[in-house]
């Protein structure tokens, strides 16, 4: 048998169904890999190891009764430390008292255990998830499994390096312009962020009201199909979450793309493209060509206006729950978040107001977008992992080029692991597809996934 902590979630789970492996042997494989690796990495922020094991075992003896609940009884899994676990202190990685010890889980945490997962820690992220690098924590910043001396991308830094290290079979992550695909995308795994409302945020820090998603990382794409079928669906708690129906997203995710139309917009690219993130794009558009699909050219609509707007709703958002320990503390958020929440606080109503309105306009143009194709493809991102020490806000606008339209117009999008450059660092493939229509996101990740073999490679830790 392969080594635990590199099983899929989907052949961990199997194997626990069959009671070939224990949970409790599965969540002591992840507490010795992450023992082994995060002194490297840090991806944890709290690591919630006695009260896992005592899960753990809760689950096998479940099981063993004959109470086996499914796909993600017994797997141990991470939370990006936004989210509310009971009994441990949410920090979301800063100095300032923005953080507290809940009393009671978050939607997610509560669906993921009502699922029988075990959660096995808290997450590193960057500073109240403000930043695509991952670097800026009250913790320290994640690394790179691929590369220690390279960003994770973030914001949900230690929950890409985790699950593409092995500490964790999968994770939550948060994403407000692209935090759960940038990782997966920088880090070689997957990172899906549903439809705006169809994952609840209740128990969930927020960065920003509008634009905030939460979603799963994971290795391959079924596991992502597992996870988000767990945390799916209206939670009456959340006043942004839809009742929209929830689909069964594994048991079409093997249709392929056969006659999908997949749409390409030139318009995205630029001079300032690398060659290296081009040509790899190329190839994977050429891959679901092979396989049946057929590329159309688009024409993004408002594509370039869209950046201004996203800062004029997210910034201030960010700033008005911010405030009041801003008043008090701000000395100690770090520089560079301190100085995002202060420019959130210089927006004026009537751009705020307008930018919510133009947002209205941009979903109805791309309705149309929608209407002559079903699925468009990007890069994942602009550039691979950058060194650390050089990493700045500069770095931020070749990490969210081409994810933080989709958190604009709220339409599920994912991240699956496309290649690597000539430095052996991960590229990703980044899918988007109509609202609430995950189920053929995942097909089409799906189908090029197993067409290719990026996501069975392995760092080298």
């Amino acid at each position: 048998m392969p080594d635990l902590h590199w099983l899929s979630l989907a052949e961990a789970a199997r194997l626990i169904e069959s009671r070939e492996v224990s949970p409790v042997e599965l969540t002591e494989a992840a507490l010795e890999r992450t023992a082994a690796v995060d002194g490297e990495l840090n991806a944890f922020i709290a690591l919630l190891a006695e009260t896992a094991l005592t899960e753990a075992s809760a689950a096998a003896d479940e099981i063993a009764a004959g109470g086996y609940r499914g796909p993600l009884h017994g797997i141990p899994v991470g939370l990006k430390d936004i989210f509310d676990v009971a009994g441990a202190r949410t920090t979301a990685a800063s100095k300032a008292p923005v953080g507290h010890r809940p009393e009671s889980d978050s939607e997610c945490a509560k669906r993921l255990r009502e699922a029988g997962a075990i959660i096995l820690g808290k997450l590193n992220l960057h500073e109240i998830a403000l930043g695509a690098t991952g670097i800026v924590s009250s913790h320290g910043p994640a690394r790179n499994p691929w590369d220690t001396t390279r960003i994770t991308g973030g914001s949900s830094s230690g929950s890409g390096a985790a699950v593409a290290s092995g500490e964790l079979l999968a994770a939550l992550g948060t994403d407000t312009g692209g935090s759960i695909r940038i990782p997966a995308a920088l880090c070689g795994i997957v990172g899906i962020k549903p439809t705006f409302g169809r994952v609840s945020r209740r128990g969930l820090m927020p960065l920003s009201w509008s634009l905030d998603h939460a979603g799963p990382l994971t290795r391959t794409v079924e596991d992502a199909a597992i996870v988000l079928q767990a945390i799916a669906g209206h939670d009456p708690g959340d006043p942004a979450s839809s009742g929209v129906e929830v689909h069964d997203y594994t048991s079409r995710i093997g249709d392929g793309v056969k006659g999908m139309r997949v749409g390409v917009g030139s318009r995205w690219f630029s001079d300032d493209l690398p060659e290296e993130i081009a040509a790899n794009f190329r190839e994977a558009v050429g891959v679901l060509e092979s396989l049946g699909a057929e590329v159309r050219e688009v024409d993004p609509p408002h594509i370039d206006e869209v950046a201004g707007a996203v800062a004029c709703i997210m910034l201030p958002e960010a700033f008005t729950y911010h405030a009041p320990w801003l008043r008090d503390h701000a000395d100690k958020y770090s520089e560079e978040v301190r100085f995002r929440l202060e420019l959130g606080a210089t927006y004026s109503a009537d751009q705020y107001i307008n930018s919510l309105r133009f947002r209205e306009m941009v979903v109805e143009a791309w309705r149309q977008v929608f209407s002559q194709i079903d699925i468009v493809a990007t890069p994942a991102t602009m550039a691979a992992a950058g060194p650390i020490e050089r990493s700045d806000l500069s770095t931020t606008y070749s990490l969210i080029r081409f994810t933080n339209p989709f958190n604009f117009l709220g339409t599920p999008a994912i991240s699956v692991p496309s290649g690597f450059t000539s430095e052996g660092l991960p590229l990703g493939l980044h899918l988007t597809a109509h609202w609430f229509d995950e189920a053929r996101v995942l097909r089409a990740a799906y189908a090029y996934e197993q067409a290719t073999d990026w996501h069975t490679r392995r760092p080298p830790l």
